[in-house]
């Protein structure tokens, strides 16, 4: 792994500037943003692409699934507290999961953890569009890095909620193709917990999440088409029925891009190589963008990835520390040992408790000038902004293991006027690295050499 120490990364953006501000208990390092660059703007969706490198890499555009530019229609978006409520469901579950491993959390030598790990799907806020079959059929899907098995809503299905895009039909694709009960894909689907048994004799997948919401259908392959790229035999579920928060999006169905036998990013291994990126847009109104076949050069922070042979599809990583201002907060090393995992689909960053505690008390203490505003919902370090023009937030930077300092851009410190971290139950919880502190980062998962790389300003 390579790191790098003393190591700060100004992140200047358009509407970010770094100032000195002497005499600061807390230290010199403080982002002036305007007020009004907390709420999000929209822009001119035409103005905006993503260009596709050659060569085995493939880039396409991801956005926001109630941003302006989306390819689907919006649902109405949920309010900030209903946003924290589903995210609360979804780092709870995740860390009901991990409770039965020795010591709570990620193990830098492996973690052991039950086989069937489900999600919640309310927090997803990220989609791509792909073509699936021959002819391919325009299909806009969710990511999620905590997801394997891929899906699609199919003809016929008996239970499946309203889509913009048009159901993918099998029938109507000359390369569509399901697997059998004695196929080695459906073994191992049985063996990672989500074999649903056989329908004639045709495999059956199964996937539970961990809001109450389902997927069951044939498991399957098919032609999976990016930009202009085309995945022979790619697997996925062809869905036939789904219950819970499924049946209220106008989604097609999801990418999982997890670390397991069935997630994209290992089916394409062979094609684009063990590594991908993506970047999530500051606001809804933003674009970012997915890379298969990402190059790891270029990403000045490497951070050590945690591996699991029992719940692979998840990517972890050990954080060391957490500066505000400038200066290392007073945290015991220790407090960290769970581990922490990244996710895309987990929107706030979850800490353990007694670094979230001291991380709060320092950031009040650099937001004095600011009145306290009420909590909401997970949120308890808020602030009254009202008759502002700019605001001075200090600037957190995230330190893991090997001493690489990754400095947030002011999009994940702040959300809608509160500190956008959360606290887990205890210290001996699992930690997320959520969505909102990935924003504007362009994230490598670089499965083949071990690491997670973070560049900023790259969307």
């Amino acid at each position: 792994m390579a790191s790098v120490s003393k190591l700060v990364l100004l992140l200047l953006c358009a509407y970010h500037t770094l100032v000195a501000h002497a005499g600061d208990d807390l230290g010199s390092y403080y982002m002036v943003l305007p007020a009004g660059s907390l709420k999000s703007a929209t822009v001119n969706c035409t103005d905006h692409k993503v260009s596709s490198p050659s060569g085995g890499v493939v880039t396409v555009p991801l956005h926001h699934r109630h941003g302006p530019c989306s390819p689907v229609p919006s649902t109405k978006a949920p309010t900030l507290e209903e946003m924290l409520w589903r995210d609360q469901l979804r780092a709870e579950y995740i860390g009901q999961k991990f409770s039965g491993v020795k010591g709570g959390g990620v193990e830098q030598s492996d973690v052991t953890v039950p086989t069937t790990l489900g999600l919640s799907l309310g927090t997803l806020q990220y989609v791509i569009t792909v073509g699936i079959g021959s002819p391919a059929v325009t299909q806009t899907m969710f990511i999620d890095t905590g997801s394997d098995v891929s899906w699609v809503q199919c003809k016929p299905c008996s239970r499946c909620h309203s889509q913009a895009d048009s159901l993918f039909d099998p029938s109507s694709s000359s390369t569509y193709s399901p697997f059998t009960c004695s196929s080695a894909a459906c073994a191992q689907l049985r063996r990672d917990g989500q074999g649903n048994g056989c329908s004639g004799s045709q495999c059956q997948y199964i996937v539970n999440y961990g809001d109450g919401s389902r997927t069951i259908g044939t498991y399957s392959s098919d032609t999976l088409s990016l930009g202009s790229n085309a995945v022979s035999n790619f697997q996925f579920g062809c869905s036939q029925s789904e219950s819970g928060l499924l049946l209220n999006d106008q989604t097609a169905g999801l990418i999982g891009l997890g670390g397991g036998a069935q997630s994209l990013a290992t089916q394409t291994a062979g094609s684009f190589g063990k590594a991908f990126s993506y970047c999530l847009p500051p606001t809804p109104g933003s674009f970012g963008f997915l890379t298969l076949g990402a190059a790891t050069s270029g990403f000045v922070i490497h951070v050590r990835m945690l591996r699991s042979t029992h719940v692979p599809a998840y990517y972890g990583v050990l954080l060391q520390a957490i500066r505000v201002g400038g200066r290392q907060l007073n945290i015991p090393t220790s407090v960290f040992s769970a581990g922490s995992i990244m996710d895309s689909g987990t929107i706030i960053t979850r800490l353990p408790r007694t670094a979230y505690s001291v991380l709060s008390s320092a950031f009040r203490a650099g937001m004095k000038q600011y009145p306290p505003a009420q909590p909401r919902g997970i949120f308890d370090t808020c602030f009254d902004f009202s008759g502002q023009s700019t605001i001075n937030v200090p600037s957190v930077a995230l330190v893991f293991s090997g001493g690489a300092v990754v400095d947030l851009a002011s999009d994940g410190i702040i959300l809608d006027s509160c500190l956008a971290f959360a606290a887990n139950r205890d210290d001996s919880s699992l930690g997320i690295i959520g969505n909102v502190q990935q924003r504007t980062f362009e994230m490598l998962y670089d499965v083949g050499g071990g690491a997670v790389g973070f560049k900023a300003g790259a969307c």
